[in-house]
């Protein structure tokens, strides 16, 4: 600690404290779980945006998408059930370090050394009037009631309720001026949207990662009956010769892990099959709220709506394909094989986005998008070099493509 302040160092080494033995997200949270009731005494005072309120009790349910939660009545008597995440302590306390070490693991800012035990008015006049002004937040999905939201400057999570939510999608970053704000199983804001954008670097995500299987090698690989001409597409991929192949992690938040078959995936394909598309669309918003590098539910949702909304798709697709990028290196040079199953929810949301830019009179860009996609799978599982056909040819997109 330097000049009362408590470095990102000295948090690690206390998250490593908390959580040493446990494996995994799950084992970790109960690890912190069990850190706080040991350590943190309650009832305690605290706040939560800015309004003083009374801790009862720190938990963890078992849900790892939502993490601890801390019971909680304010100053009117109210109960309330808070994001842990939201509470304020003051650094000097156990559970301000508990708690700001919790921030830190989950990729927060831990809180400063300045947050006090209990907001007076002064502090609750300044909360309400930076919720009033405009402040930037990026969305993690779309619920019945709004949009579920993380603000940028600090982490707090919120749900938004405005006039123009359902134009967004996950991963858009959102100018939101409040009208109201209340706390009702967390903060919920009011108000209008002033403007929106989609800034996958704002997002600050952790790219996926990405693991090297090998050489791939164009003499090895099947180009066509034997005597027949190599197609125009794949003589550049031949002559630039062997090239390493990778394998993109892919992200699937609420897999069962006692469960092998458990696929939240399949289970949204399985409810859109048996009729109920809200429910479907919702597990899929899920996953993008318990983390927005599922590429895969980007891809189902843009498919959900192909057919009906395809300006509304494009933006689901193109999401998935811009997180999905941070991934590669500018000088990419490499192979994401359609073989290697975790690289596919990647090249799903590619073909969707180039089939959407072509439906929508974008060719070139969707000319450059099915090229690509050849360089990245030449085996083309996806039938790119037929719709990259059609694009040279001058061809306008037709329904059954």
């Amino acid at each position: 600690m330097k000049d009362g302040r408590i470095s990102a160092a000295e948090f690690d080494d206390l998250i490593e404290e908390i959580t040493l033995d446990a494996n995994g997200k799950d084992e970790q949270l109960w690890a912190f779980r069990q850190a706080f009731e040991d350590d943190i005494a309650v009832p305690c005072e605290a706040s939560v945006i800015g309004q003083p309120v009374r801790i009862a009790k720190f938990d963890y349910d078992g849900n790892d998408r939502r993490g601890l939660t801390a019971t909680c009545r304010s100053a009117d008597g109210t109960k309330h059930i808070v994001a842990a995440s939201e509470v304020l302590m003051p650094l000097e306390t156990q559970g301000g370090l508990y708690l700001a070490a919790y921030r830190q693991w989950m990729g927060l800012s831990p809180v400063s050394s300045g947050a006090r035990t209990v907001a007076s008015k002064k502090t609750i006049s300044a909360t309400a009037a930076a919720l009033n002004s405009a402040f930037e937040v990026a969305v993690l999905s779309i619920e019945k009631k709004g949009a579920y939201c993380r603000r940028l400057d600090g982490g707090q999570r919120l749900i938004f309720s405005g006039s123009r939510v359902r134009e967004l999608v996950p991963g858009d970053i959102a100018v939101i001026r409040s009208t109201k704000t209340w706390m009702y199983g967390g903060l919920r804001v009011e108000g209008v949207i002033e403007s929106t954008r989609f800034d996958v670097k704002a997002l600050k995500l952790v790219p996926l990662q990405l693991q090297e299987c090998g050489l791939w090698k164009p003499e090895e690989h099947f180009w066509g009956d034997l005597g027949q001409p190599v197609e125009d597409w794949a003589r550049p991929i031949i002559a630039r010769g062997p090239r390493p192949a990778f394998e993109m992690e892919q992200v699937l938040p609420g897999t069962d892990i006692d469960d092998p078959f458990s696929d939240p995936i399949i289970e949204s394909l399985d409810r859109l099959a048996s009729g109920d598309a809200a429910g479907a669309r919702q597990m899929l918003m899920d996953l993008c709220a318990a983390d927005l590098r599922c590429l895969d539910a980007y891809a189902h949702l843009g498919n959900m709506v192909f057919d009906t909304r395809p300006s509304v798709a494009v933006r689901y697709y193109e999401a998935g394909v811009r997180i999905g990028e941070l991934s590669l290196p500018k000088s990419f040079d490499g192979l994401l094989p359609w073989g290697r199953i975790d690289n596919r929810p990647f090249l799903r949301c590619m073909s969707g986005y180039g089939l959407c830019l072509w439906r929508m009179g974008s060719v070139a860009k969707a000319r450059g998008i099915f090229e690509r996609m050849l360089w990245l799978n030449p085996s083309d599982n996806q039938g790119v070099r037929f719709l990259l056909a059609d694009i040279r040819a001058g061809r306008r997109w037709r329904p059954d493509d």
